[in-house]
């Protein structure tokens, strides 16, 4: 072989590593697999593909929640912050004793006895969302403070030993049987759920009896999901693109040594951050309760780990990233668990992971890191 063609080899070879042909040619066969398996069995029962659709719309704003945490965390001090999925079940606990055990959500009606019904409930419930993303917030700057600021020089492995640290310390003294004690425990919620489904209209499903065949449903919880959800998001897109201390962190998330010449407090505004991304975790905390009506102590960490992948999918730093990202990571989910197998929805989403940092590893809205002049 003469040096032409050694030389022509190598410049494909490097072609081939510089631009991924590998793990792209490796995504579009598992793309064309799944899409023609899902798409052959799709076709025998469309009622059962598109509640799997609506299942995974009811999960994916609840990942995505989770996700903005970490997105905005790791766009600020480039910290995988894992404690996050356990200030989530931290979130979820504070929602139960607020609601089972001490009924704040019916405080208006006994503060006012003649107020109606509704409005109560509405009252109440967001008085426990407020309370539960304080108590959240309030978690999430004291770990910053304690854990993560004395290692903000320090190497990147320490910190991320750290909230590995702190993930399981919160975890396992949450199973303490004077905290939230080790068991499964059954989760009320504020109201009573009501569903419906779609067969030729959009009918009321009566309690005790079955849908028609063909029928997809969904319920109050959905819509109440994703409501929020859509809410949470825009207000915390207004406060990041509109506000003064969402310019201070973008400030502080592109340069942090010129920010401080600027005048921005740093360390506040990381706080800040902590702060928002923790509330947002715990919002997602109360709305995941109620839709699946249980909570233990460990209940954080896959929830914590796919909202991880969600973010990475989507671009991390991203705030639109984290949500598209979390919503097509949950359609792949419950896709495999509905046509191949229940255990294949974990192995699907963390091989998705691998093939994003192998395809792309900034994500679909991610950029490339900008230099610095």
């Amino acid at each position: 072989m003469d040096k032409s063609s050694k030389s022509t080899t190598s410049s494909l070879y490097e072609r081939a590593i510089r631009e991924r042909w590998i793990g792209k040619g490796l995504l579009a066969l598992i793309s064309i697999l799944a899409v023609g398996y899902i798409s052959f069995n799709a076709k025998d029962s469309p009622s059962l593909f598109v509640q799997q659709l609506v299942n995974g719309l009811q999960i994916g704003f609840v990942y995505a929640l989770i996700a903005l945490g970490y997105t905005m965390v790791y766009g600020i001090v480039k910290l995988i912050n894992f404690a996050h999925g356990d200030v989530f079940m931290v979130g979820a606990f504070v929602s139960f004793y607020a609601i089972d055990r001490y009924e704040l959500h019916t405080w208006p009606s006994k503060v006012i006895p003649g107020i109606p019904p509704l409005l109560s409930l509405l009252i109440g419930i967001i008085t426990t969302i407020l309370l539960t993303m304080a108590v959240c917030a309030i978690l999430a700057i004291a770990i910053e403070r304690f854990a993560y600021k004395p290692l903000r020089d320090a190497p990147r492995i320490s910190a991320l030993i750290t909230a590995i640290g702190v993930s399981f310390f919160l975890e396992y003294f949450g199973a303490l049987q004077f905290v939230f004690t080790p068991n499964f425990i059954t989760y009320k919620g504020p109201f009573t759920t009501t569903t419906w489904y779609i067969n030729n209209g959009i009918h009321r499903l009566e309690a005790g009896t079955a849908p028609p065949d063909n029928s997809v449903l969904f319920s109050n919880i959905l819509i109440i999901i994703i409501v929020v959800s859509l809410l949470l998001l825009a207000i915390l897109q207004f406060i990041v693109r509109r506000t003064k201390i969402g310019k201070a962190m973008r400030a502080t998330a592109f340069d942090k040594p010129t920010a401080r010449l600027m005048g921005i407090n740093v360390d506040s505004i990381i706080s800040v951050t902590f702060a928002i991304g923790a509330a947002l975790a715990g919002a997602g905390g109360i709305l995941y309760a109620t839709a699946y009506h249980q909570v233990v102590f460990f209940m954080g960490i896959m929830p914590g780990l796919k909202a991880f992948i969600s973010a990475v999918l989507g671009g991390i730093g991203s705030i639109p990233g984290a949500l598209v990202g979390a919503l097509i990571l949950c359609q792949a989910e419950v896709l495999s668990a509905g046509y191949i197998s229940t255990p294949m929805r974990d192995a699907v989403a963390f091989t998705i992971l691998i093939l994003v940092l192998l395809v792309r590893p900034t994500g679909i809205f991610g950029e490339p890191e900008r230099e610095k002049a």
